[in-house]
């Protein structure tokens, strides 16, 4: 099965207004196969507690019920991370260049992606009539996404290729830098934890693509890898308004790997300068800020990816999300289950960090599906 090619008004749906919903398709050969675990993880959820069982242990099994627990998890990350700013609603878009790449106009533009700061991006529009789908694509900085960076994760222009809509954006100056993040309201104190910072960005831009007489708003998703990945992923799960995602090899879950350092400042162990020394947790060097006491209550980021469905999400899994990441994807699986809906969650996996071509191709494969018309 696969979304509809329309979202319907279904008021209240798990507290998102417009949803997807699944229909008597099959998926396209090329994806079926990722969208089910191996059969060594299937059904295995070890280590990651339910969210469809309250304290005490009674089960949700209904739409109404998950409903007012997913508006209480998201209240809970909010209230834990910092509450956002409002939200742009009515962007300014500053054209800043245009150039032709073929049948691909490419805009570098300026807008507010918070209420005090602009960014720079570019904005990839194919040729084409009516309205179509968007991604937005995030990074280090904006240039990589449309090619001029690292080979592998051009996403903005691949997706163009195919007739999407995208918006590249980065944290270029915070990257050179080396702060990484958004500090709101200044680095020196910052009141929201800068990974949600990034995904409360990524709002904004949301809403300069939906401005957009070329994009439909109804069929915007969002991609990103690495740093990228996890910016993806918090505002994907936090920004109802995404109708997709994929998170490639960011560290799906909390871990003691180098690269899947949720402890940074620039992440969710904000604390004051002078900052710990970068790096794996140490007794030297402890975790800082919001992050230990994170791990120390129990909570982990499969409650974050439960707050996707009904959206579909792909991992674009690498050396930092192996395929036993299904037992905490399996969580998510189950809330589907319980909601009606099929294929919402899929995990496609790679031997290394980096992107390959195969995991491109099914990146752009996912994006056709999970945003056809």
């Amino acid at each position: 099965m696969r979304w509809a090619g329309k979202f319907i008004g279904v008021a209240g749906f798990c507290g998102i207004t417009a949803v997807r919903v699944a229909v008597a398709e099959p998926l396209p050969q090329v994806l079926a196969p990722f969208f089910f675990p191996p059969a060594e993880f299937a059904k295995d959820t070890s280590g990651y507690r339910s969210m469809l069982q309250r304290k005490g242990g009674r089960v949700i099994d209904s739409q109404s019920e998950w409903s007012l627990r997913r508006k209480e998890l998201r209240s809970e990350w909010h209230a834990l991370m910092g509450k956002w700013p409002e939200i742009i609603s009515k962007p300014k878009v500053e054209i800043l260049a245009t150039v032709h790449r073929g049948e691909i106009v490419q805009h570098q533009v300026r807008f507010r992606w918070t209420p005090r700061e602009k960014t720079t991006g570019y904005l990839l529009i194919p040729k084409g009539e009516g309205k179509r789908p968007a991604v937005l694509t995030v990074y280090y900085e904006p240039e990589t996404a449309i090619g001029r960076g690292k080979e592998h994760r051009n996403f903005a222009i691949q997706l163009a290729e195919r007739g999407f809509v995208t918006l590249s954006i980065g944290t270029a100056e915070a990257s050179r830098a080396g702060t990484y993040g958004l500090y709101w309201p200044s680095l020196e104190k910052a009141e929201i934890q800068p990974l949600s910072m990034l995904g409360y960005a990524a709002a904004n831009a949301w809403q300069v693509l939906a401005s957009r007489a070329e994009v439909d708003a109804e069929r915007i998703g969002i991609v990103g890898h690495s740093f990228g990945g996890k910016w993806a992923m918090f505002a994907s799960c936090l920004y109802d308004k995404f109708a997709c995602a994929v998170w490639s090899d960011p560290g799906i879950v909390f871990d003691t790997r180098s690269s899947v350092n949720y402890w940074e400042p620039w992440y969710l162990g904000y604390h004051p300068k002078p900052w710990r020394k970068r790096g794996v947790i140490t007794e030297a060097h402890p975790a800082r800020g919001l992050y230990p006491k994170l791990v120390e209550s129990g909570r982990d980021l499969h409650e974050l990816h439960a707050l996707m469905p009904p959206r579909p999400f792909l991992v674009s899994g690498g050396s930092e999300d192996p395929p036993a990441r299904w037992r905490a994807l399996n969580q998510t699986v189950a809330i589907n289950e319980m909601l009606g809906v099929r294929n919402g969650v899929a995990m496609h996996n790679r031997a290394g960090h980096a992107p390959t071509p195969e995991s491109n191709e099914v990146v752009c494969r996912f994006f056709e599906w999970a945003l056809a018309k």
